[in-house]
């Protein structure tokens, strides 16, 4: 039987698989080289359409999913949040990618999803609402992400799964932080809301 550390090794590696870059290989490009050259759903909608980013979402919210699953299996709550991070790691830092990887929202809503559906749908709210006002998918993602340890607050969930939501937090603006300053800047990519059809750019 794998125990809590099998659960984690294999964790990081379903959330090292690079679901967008290797969708986009099937297609023939390399999706490092286009946009903002992550390996992430909205990279991948931007320059394959809309069919293509919402594959590479699922996907990576199934990893994440994934990994909370095995690690409730494996060893129960504790577990569970050791293989999440695994999984967050895997993604953000892919042993099949040099160590590199995508910013973790998709695989981190995967998480949360399992945990709690509650959690996805606050943060799908406030992700909507900051795209819709400010129309930069970026900052959407980041307090969306913030959301998650609020609610967590909220609704009572025990203190290590709000210190893992804090964490996890902290990680996306991390990951982010290139977008802050081209936000900050104001040559951050804005979604075109009235024609947010997907297609390649």
């Amino acid at each position: 039987m794998v125990g809590p550390l099998g659960a984690v090794i294999i964790s990081y590696l379903i959330g090292s698989i690079p679901f967008g870059y290797l969708l986009a290989r099937l297609k023939g490009l390399n999706i490092t080289e286009h946009g903002s050259g992550n390996i992430g759903a909205t990279n991948v909608w931007r320059n394959m359409g809309p069919a293509a980013g919402l594959a590479v979402l699922l996907l990576d919210m199934g990893k994440g999913a994934a990994a909370v699953f095995i690690g409730r299996a494996m060893g129960g709550a504790e577990t569970e949040l050791l293989t999440a991070a695994a999984a967050l790691c895997g993604h953000s830092w892919s042993v099949f990618l040099g160590f590199k990887g995508g910013k973790m929202i998709a695989t981190g809503g995967g998480i949360v999803l399992a945990m709690s559906p509650l959690l996805v749908l606050v943060g799908l709210v406030v992700w909507l609402v900051t795209v819709g006002l400010s129309r930069y998918v970026s900052l959407g993602s980041m307090l969306a992400a913030a959301s998650v340890p609020i609610t967590m607050t909220v609704i009572k969930m025990d203190p290590w799964h709000i210190a893992f939501g804090v964490l996890m937090t902290a990680a996306a603006v991390y990951k982010h932080r290139a977008n802050i300053k081209r936000i900050l800047a104001g040559t951050e990519f804005k979604v075109d809301l009235k024609i947010a059809k997907g297609g390649r750019r």
